[in-house]
């Protein structure tokens, strides 16, 4: 199952102001820039979970962060502006630091002058709150473990700069212990260790003097010179442990076009002298001729430190100076061609001499051959091949990764040995826990044709990492039904899935073992009705002790041994109960599996109900226990580094998301840390609705209730549309402008019910699929007596924007649709481009959301009688169209054709295309401006109120600017 639940510790927590009690007062959109709510991304829990720093504000305007106790009720509010920031916590939870912006306005102002915004550092003991301020911060970091020192980088200084002037800026050491400070001048790049016992930094200064990377011992405050060259270095990477770290210079050299990079290793850092290694592979010619050190590599030490990984790319040299001397002389082919014009005028043959001359000039004058050749016009065109393996226009979008992509290759550092584990038919190397040996998947035997079809394929390969060598482990793997390749962390076994089944490959000896044949239970997914052979349930990987793996159906989990003979199954048979897992907590972030000696937690779905919960593996256990099952949508659990303090968050369809807190692994005594403080009702509630599709399916729908609801009162109701829907029936919706224009708080909050059924697809008919499910969906709705049957309207956004006109050719039970960027001619649609990735629309509906089996030419019936323009004859719906010209996703001809066809039929229909913009719209405006004419549309529809003029009469092009001026707000 594809159960898609956040692993944000806060979600959006809304509250605002304006509503200290109970309000149930519709919302205008004109409110939402005054709607505040906490900002999830910055909200921050110290290690020692006793204070949690949250910000929260208008949508637009300046925010505030609140830094509160979680033992009692202590709490200290900081204005931070009109821009939310990275908060973040020293290693033992004494200090908090975060960045302060201008105000709301002035960042916007500055935005339009093109200016930057300053940002000031706000440093704050938890101790007694006292702060320490730093002006004009551009980033900053604590010390690892130790947690003592905190590096502020700053602002580069006003004003224009040369090409001379270096790239770094200062950086100062602050001791939190003893608030002193140190100030390093031109450091353009840092990293602390693990420990916190060292920095390392690189020095970019104006003529690269000085320039260098620098290693400073942050407990006797000695520097060591690592190395100073002529150059720049970037990109330092610490290994893991803290014990050593890699980095890249790169340096003009006058045999090649672009600078030439070095690889600098460094370790034994407890020496006098840290042990310092530089690598380029060229004096040696060790890296194969034409190839050097990437710009876009990050090296990194092997665990050992006997080996760097890093990547190579293409470099090239100058151009050799040829000996013009040598060149034999074009005289006797020039005099040959002058000789030929003995019938033109003596006009036409004065020009030929004159031509001549210049073509000898030329061709004996280097400096004005080059110029020629550059002046020699081209066209401006591409070759497309039908041999191509990628589309060009694919080639074109992926250009600069493709030229960002690098091989990935190992230096032995003792040996002074290079290898080369990649290449370009094994791009990439998947390394396993001891670094010995890696995994590559080569697609280039099946690259041409799933670049057709979509279904992916790839010969799987073992390499040896010290000598390159590799194995065919697996041949043709299919990789659409799941990627899961894993190794364990013993290094010896891979996990994979296949045919159905989980598969454990012996990297030794190649030989296969199936782990799941003997279960008694589906590992193919139920709930994937996509045109993919046996889609995976899927899995949460190794144990720690590599032992083990842990399994998934479509309901229980099992814990399985890696050679297949010993299977536990840890739940309790959750088939019967409809329940399933849907995620992994993560609470232990330094563990690289799981560790079945600890505590671990899983998130869990009741199908049938969408009551979602917690569920506990305790440590050392085989069976799963249910904590908390309840009818809300509940996150993934978090846990604080230096405290058994666990965390989640609840929400509803009617409350907005809360945070809960507790100190035991059962979570008996969470206590409620946040909750919403906003009183005003958006929605009454939703209710969950069984129906029977027309295909004899059991489905399901969520309806979610308008704020005013009264028992016994049926509503207008929007029906809104895209694929499987109810999973989220208790998610909270944050009142906002969407990019795809429909936002479910604002339309329950104004008095409309909304629908979200379940679809189920039958291959080759996914519009024909869309009327079997939506059609029953929407008749059981009114039958609650909720939905009022006169006014119900339908929409939705790209897959859903097809479905929706689609359905409104099939049926007549909606009074209006809005279809967002519609697929509306499959046929056409097949073999356009999805210009946001230059392929082609060929694989999507032939592996994904399509859900054709073939092209057209061998199923034209089942492309024609799913596509809309094929049936518009039969549409009665009034209906917008959004499509804006630059759809990179669904082509704006689709919009135009059905349009075009609509209007040729005289049928009601507007199309809105905002210009520039892509599959959804990402400018404020337009998102506002689209947002407040749906809603003025359905209200007109389905409320009676007057028709908005661009609807009722039409805009002409000379009166639109005055239009849009008059609306806009």
């Amino acid at each position: 199952m594809k159960h898609k639940f956040s692993t944000v510790l806060l979600s959006v927590l809304a509250f605002t102001g304006a509503y200290a009690q109970e309000n149930k007062t519709p919302l205008k959109w004109q409110d939402i820039p005054g709607w505040s709510y906490f900002r999830t991304t910055a909200t921050a829990i110290s290690p020692d979970g006793k204070w949690i720093a949250y910000q929260a504000g208008p949508t637009q305007g300046d925010l505030t962060l609140t830094l509160k106790n979680t033992e009692n009720t202590t709490a200290f509010n900081y204005k931070i502006g009109g821009e939310g920031s990275s908060v973040l916590y020293n290693e033992d939870g004494r200090y908090l630091a975060f960045l302060e912006a201008p105000d709301f306005k002035t960042i916007k102002s500055n935005e339009k002058a093109k200016k930057p915004s300053s940002k000031k550092l706000r440093v704050v003991s938890l101790k007694d709150t006292a702060s320490t301020v730093f002006d004009k911060v551009q980033q900053f970091d604590f010390s690892k473990e130790n947690g003592k020192w905190l590096a502020i980088r700053f602002e580069s200084a006003p004003g224009p700069k040369n090409e001379q002037a270096g790239k770094g800026n200062d950086l100062l050491l602050y001791n939190l212990d003893n608030k002193q400070k140190f100030n390093l001048g031109n450091v353009s790049d840092y990293a602390f260790n693990k420990s916190g016992e060292f920095i390392a930094y690189t020095v970019d200064a104006t003529g690269k003097n000085g320039n260098g990377i620098f290693l400073l011992n942050l407990q006797t405050g000695l520097t060591s010179v690592i190395q100073n060259d002529d150059a720049s270095f970037s990109k330092i990477n610490w290994n893991k442990e803290g014990t050593a770290f890699s980095l890249l210079k790169s340096k003009e050299n006058k045999d090649y076009k672009t600078p030439i990079y070095t690889l600098i290793g460094v370790k034994n850092l407890q020496a006098k002298a840290p042990e310092v290694h530089s690598y380029s592979g060229l004096q040696a010619q060790q890296i194969s001729a034409g190839y050097g050190i990437s710009e876009n590599t990050v090296p990194f030490w092997s665990k050992d430190l006997s080996t760097i990984f890093f990547g190579i790319a293409k470099i090239e040299k100058k151009e050799d100076k040829k000996d013009d001397s040598k060149e034999k002389s074009p005289d006797v082919q020039v005099d040959s061609l002058a000789s030929t014009a003995k019938t033109k005028s003596p006009i036409d043959s004065a020009a030929s001499r004159k031509d001549s001359t210049d073509t000898k000039i030329a061709a004996t004058d280097p400096k004005k051959n080059a110029q020629q050749k550059k002046d020699l016009e081209k066209p401006d065109m591409i070759i497309w091949n039908w041999q191509d393996k990628r589309l060009q226009s694919s080639q074109r979008v992926q250009l600069e990764s493709d030229k960002r992509f690098t091989i990935l290759s190992a230096w032995q550092v003792a040996a002074d040995k290079f290898v080369s584990l990649s290449d370009s038919s094994l791009k990439a190397i998947y390394l396993a826990p001891n670094q010995l040996i890696g995994y590559g998947l080569d697609f280039t035997p099946y690259e041409y044709i799933s670049n057709l079809d979509g279904q992916s394929y790839a010969d799987l390969y073992i390499v040896d990492v010290k000598t390159g060598n590799r194995k065919l482990a697996i041949e043709k793997l299919y990789l659409n039904a799941s990627r899961t390749l894993r190794f364990s962390p013993t290094s010896t076994h891979l996990l994979y899935y296949s045919d159905g089944d989980f598969q454990i490959l012996d990297v030794k000896t190649l030989a296969k073992t199936n782990i799941s044949k003997n279960i008694p239970a589906s590992f193919v997914d139920m709930f994937d009705d996509h045109n993919v052979t046996k889609p995976s349930t899927g899995t949460y990987g190794w144990a720690e002790d590599g032992r083990y793996v842990l399994l998934k159906d479509n309901f229980d989990l099992w814990k399985v041994s890696f050679d297949g003979k010993s299977v536990t199954k840890l739940t309790n048979d959750w088939a019967k109960q409809q329940w399933t897992s849907t995620s992994y907590s993560n609470i232990y972030p330094d563990d690289e599996n799981i560790d079945l000696s600890k505590d671990q937690y899983f998130g869990i779905l009741n199908i049938a109900t969408k009551q979602t919960g917690i569920a506990l593996l305790p440590a050392k256990s085989n069976k799963m226990e249910v904590l908390k099952m309840d009818d809300v949508y509940t996150s993934s659990v978090k846990k604080v580094k230096k405290a058994n303090t666990l965390f989640y968050t609840t929400q509803s369809s009617t409350i907005a998301p809360e945070l809960f807190i507790s100190h035991d692994n059962r979570l008996k005594t969470a206590t409620k840390l946040l909750s919403d403080s906003n009183k005003h009702v958006l929605s009454a509630g939703s209710k969950l609705i069984s129906y029977v599709s027309d295909h004899g399916d059991t489905l399901q729908a969520v309806l979610y209730l308008p704020a005013n609801y009264e028992e016994g009162k049926s509503y207008p109701t929007i029906t809104y549309i895209y694929e499987r829907l109810t999973d989220n029936k208790n998610t909270y919706s944050q009142p906002a402008f969407p990019g795809g224009g429909f936002n479910r708080a604002m339309y329950t909050s104004n008095g409309y019910a909304v629908l979200m059924p379940d679809i189920k697809y039958k291959m080759n008919d996914p519009g024909m699929s869309a009327v079997a499910c939506v059609v029953p969906a929407v008749k059981a709705a009114v039958a609650t007596g909720i939905v009022d049957e006169k006014n119900v309207a339908i929409h939705g956004h790209s897959w859903g924007g097809y479905q929706t006109s689609f359905l409104i050719t099939q049926t007549d039970i909606f009074k209006a649709a809005v279809a967002g960027a519609p697929l509306t001619n499959m046929i056409s649609m097949y073999s356009l481009i999805y210009w946001n990735t230059g392929s082609a629309n060929q694989s999507i509906f032939e592996s994904s959301q399509g859900r054709f089996t073939s092209g057209y030419w061998d199923n034209w019936d089942a492309y024609a009688r799913n596509s809309p323009i094929f049936h518009i004859k039969k549409v009665k719906t009034p209906l917008i169209i959004l499509h804006n010209d630059k759809d990179g996703a669904v082509d704006y001809t689709q919009g135009i054709e059905y349009f075009n066809g609509l209007r040729r039929l005289n049928k009601p229909v507007v199309m809105l295309t905002y210009n520039g913009e892509n599959h959804g719209l990402r400018k404020e405006v337009n998102q506002k401006d689209y947002a407040v004419r749906m809603m003025e549309y359905f209200d007109h529809y389905l409320k009676g109120k007057d028709a908005p003029d661009w609807w009722a009469k039409g805009i002409d092009y000379i009166d639109l600017s005055k239009h849009l001026e008059e609306r806009a707000f």
